[in-house]
């Protein structure tokens, strides 16, 4: 039987582009409270493979590394938390650059069941040359 960890070995071929069809369950949420721009929760395979498609072939970043891994067990052996840093190369400039990440992972039957990702959002703004965009993406989600 998959472990939590084993699950998330797979997740690093996903992150550098590979489908992610054998990782997720079928009715898998995947939340990211801290996004810009886009939907922060995302429920079903399908839809979040579609959704993470169109954003992969639109976002100028090719990802080369998942690297600075550190995995923190629970005390629910289906469920870990994750630190990681992603790595890539940003087209339209040429740099490379890298962005720090914490996820909270569930699974069950060896597929992942939640997702919670938490980004450095203004590090990945900062490296596409979005920050004006970042502000007003942010101020747009304040209660009036």
């Amino acid at each position: 039987m998959k472990t939590a960890r084993d699950v998330f070995e797979n997740f690093r071929d996903f992150a550098l582009g590979g489908d992610g069809q054998e990782l997720w369950a079928p009715d898998v949420v995947f939340e990211m409270p801290f996004a810009a721009g886009g939907p922060r929760r995302t429920q079903g395979r399908d839809d979040f493979l579609a959704k993470t498609k169109t954003s992969r072939e639109t976002l100028p970043v090719r990802f080369e590394d998942l690297r600075n891994v550190v995995v923190h067990d629970t005390t629910d052996p289906n469920k870990i938390i994750v630190e990681y840093e992603l790595v890539g190369t940003v087209l339209t400039t040429g740099k490379r650059e890298s962005a720090l990440f914490i996820a909270v992972m569930e699974i069950r039957d060896g597929l992942v069941t939640l997702w919670r990702e938490y980004q450095n959002t203004l590090a990945m703004a900062q490296a596409l040359g979005r920050l004006p965009e970042l502000d007003t993406d942010f101020m747009a989600r304040q209660p009036s």
